[in-house]
């Protein structure tokens, strides 16, 4: 079998290697990987600005058939369609993790990733696939897809008339969008492209703000009448966080998800006092939220937006689209 494997950061230390196709154990079984979501996570491994484990096959979000089970699987048989589990130890509850080093124990960096035509997953770390979904479209749910369900969902406890500020129109950006609409909620949206506007707006998104008119958020203050917004997607980080926390409603949600802007961030803290305001970090979340995002997908026939598809083999041209700020997700079918 191929897999793209690494020995040290840097995309030029991206290889197509071949191995011997691997025997599940007890536990374990084959995965058949037909489809390959890339996130901004993948870019700032790869290039080192996040940590991993090397050698290293790159990426977490995968979908694909089981062809073959070891031992003692009782979940999945073979000819199920599965999809990956960001955190394979993550299967619900409290994160695994300390206050030292976080909790980063997921696919293509700690642990091997999905870039590979076949795979042995612990029977633990899989999800059945949406019988609604291709696998391409199936493929961008266990990172991006469940980044937005448990910021809004599952931690936000989201509910019908609420409002959502949405940032960007990348992969999470728009699945915060889907979710929020079909679950009932205002969406307003961010973008500094006027024609992402109006394909986010023929997506569901009520209302369009251009964050190169000005202060952003400060649009969002007039055209709330004041009122801010209950759950902000922060996917920028960095300083505009601030402008977040400007945006959000008193007692409202900053869900802060992306670093486009920089790892350490600033927000005005009186403002947080005066709202009661809350900011978290979203570091994707656990199975079991997985499994309801997917039975959501089924009931709502949600259908993830793919910017483009390339062929495994060209990875290279699937990266550079993915720094050039796609509309929705990238990715590599196999």
């Amino acid at each position: 079998m191929l897999s793209w494997t690494m020995n040290a950061t840097g995309r030029h230390n991206l290889a197509l290697q071949e191995s011997e196709l691997p025997q599940p154990g007890p536990f374990e079984v084959r995965v058949k990987v037909n489809a390959v979501a890339l996130n901004y996570r993948d870019k700032l491994i790869i290039e080192g600005h996040l940590p991993a484990v090397f050698p290293l096959i790159p990426a977490s979000d995968m979908a694909g058939v089981i062809d073959s089970v070891g031992e003692r699987v009782s979940r999945f048989r073979p000819g199920d369609r599965v999809i990956s589990s960001f955190s394979p130890q993550w299967v619900d509850g409290k994160r695994p993790g300390n206050a030292r080093d976080g909790a980063d124990a997921a696919l293509g960096g700690a642990f091997p990733g999905v870039l590979s035509q076949y795979r042995l997953f612990n029977e633990a770390g899989l999800v059945s696939a949406p019988a609604s979904l291709t696998d391409a479209e199936a493929s961008t749910l266990p990172c991006a897809g469940l980044t937005a369900w448990f910021a809004l969902v599952e931690e936000g406890k989201m509910r019908a008339g609420d409002t959502v500020l949405v940032q960007g129109t990348g992969g999470v950006a728009l699945f915060a969008l889907q979710i929020a609409k079909a679950q009932g909620a205002k969406v307003y949206i961010t973008s500094g492209s006027d024609d992402k506007l109006a394909r986010a707006r023929a997506l569901g998104a009520d209302v369009g703000v251009n964050r190169l008119n000005g202060d952003w958020a400060q649009q969002v203050l007039k055209l709330t009448n004041n009122q801010g917004i209950d759950h902000v997607i922060d996917t920028v980080g960095g300083h505009n966080v601030a402008k977040s926390v400007t945006a959000v409603a008193p007692q409202g949600r900053v869900s802060l998800i992306g670093v486009l802007e920089g790892a350490d961030v600033t927000a005005p803290a009186g403002m947080l006092l005066l709202k009661s305001a809350l900011i978290q970090g979203i570091g994707v979340g656990h199975r079991r939220a997985l499994e309801d995002f997917v039975r959501a997908v089924d009931a709502t026939m949600l259908k993830p937006v793919i910017d483009s598809t390339y062929p495994f083999e060209a990875l290279s041209d699937a990266m550079d689209r993915l720094d050039s700020g796609p509309f929705g997700k990238i990715v590599v079918t196999l």
